[in-house]
């Protein structure tokens, strides 16, 4: 096993990573920020008003996304025993 399979391993790893955590990540960093500006624009400073409605988002989310997540897992876990059966 060369470095440059290494370097695509870790390529394919990063990317599955994101594509996982990225919408989740996204929508939570949306909700926060129009929460915030709403509690700023109404001087409410409750800690709450913000992690309801992010957890909303995020179990919507995983409700509506979770079945292309879990194939994208499945896809990576099967192109690393692709590699591993090359290789070992």
């Amino acid at each position: 096993m060369s470095t440059g399979d290494l370097a695509e391993i870790m390529r394919a790893s990063v990317v599955c990573g994101f594509k996982l955590a990225g919408p989740i990540l996204i929508l939570s960093i949306v909700v926060g920020l129009i929460i915030s500006v709403l509690q700023a624009a109404t001087s409410i400073n409750e800690q709450t008003l913000t992690f309801v409605p992010k957890v909303v988002i995020v179990a919507i989310v995983l409700i509506f996304g979770g079945t292309w997540m879990l194939q994208t897992m499945v896809d990576f876990t099967e192109y690393i025993f692709d590699i591993i059966v090359k290789f070992g």
